[in-house]
């Protein structure tokens, strides 16, 4: 395997992985991962299926313990996490539901019903704030798990695979709304995908993994250019997700041969 694509260099780190590794019992996940990441920049992870993405997102986050190698993360830093599910509480209403960190963190009812509200606002899901999940699409399902990841106002944002059961089109409205968020608050974002398309319009940088066990083969940078509704065609954007895809199909064929 050659050694991993690298453009510019990272500013400050809020997040460094440095020699991780992690096996579920005779399953090796990730070998020897370092990856850091600046405050306030957004990374997408991608790799085939099962490479052990979500394994260096849960490491991050804390979710797995890492084996070996070492995490350093701000002890200050708040984090958010979407999961690939919704996990909405069926019985609560969806402010309800995206007031639930609030709530278990002691906050007062009237300050964590008003800034679900707030954050429901960002999300564009104001007006649904008290239908209950069986009442809402699978796209706003997808808004109030954003809505509640961000109530804590999290220094550090994890976002595991979030509108992969969507249909594309929801889906391109979410990326649009969720890179605007993201502009709006640079909180470190990093997003798991399978999408290098999803990957290229929404972060400022691809990571691309092997098949596991998952190492680092290329980090790309993506073009500093205006994310819209017509940004899926542009040529800057198109020729990102070539230099990603070709990485990863080296990697693929390198691993079979």
């Amino acid at each position: 395997m050659p050694a991993a694509e690298r453009t510019n260099p990272p500013s400050p780190d809020s997040i460094r992985l440095t020699n991780a590794s992690h096996a579920f019992g005779a399953i090796d996940a990730v070998r020897d991962v370092s990856l850091a990441f600046a405050d306030g920049s957004f990374t997408a992870l991608v790799g085939p299926s099962g490479c052990g993405k979500t394994t260096i997102l849960r490491l991050i986050g804390e979710l797995e313990i890492l084996q070996t190698g070492s995490l350093e993360r701000p002890a200050s830093a708040s984090l958010g996490y979407a999961f690939q599910e919704p996990r909405l509480l069926p019985w609560r209403n969806i402010r309800d539901n995206v007031a639930l960190p609030l709530e278990l963190a002691g906050v007062a009812r009237g300050e964590r019903c008003e800034r679900a509200l707030s954050v429901l606002e960002r999300v564009q899901l104001a007006d649904a704030a008290l239908r209950f999940p069986h009442q809402l699409s699978g796209g706003m399902k997808m808004r109030a798990a954003i809505a509640r990841a961000l109530i804590s106002r999290p220094r550090i944002l994890l976002l595991d695979e979030p509108f992969g059961a969507l249909d594309e089109v929801t889906r391109h409205e979410l990326d649009l709304a969720l890179r605007k968020l993201w502009e709006a608050e640079h909180c470190t974002t990093i997003l798991v995908t399978h999408s290098i398309p999803e990957a290229a319009f929404l972060a400022e940088r691809i990571v691309v993994l092997t098949p596991r066990p998952a190492r680092v083969v290329a980090e790309i940078e993506t073009p500093k250019i205006e994310r819209d509704s017509m940004t899926w065609t542009n040529e800057e954007i198109g020729a990102c997700v070539r230099r990603a895809s070709d990485a990863l199909l080296r990697a693929i064929a390198e691993s079979r041969a």
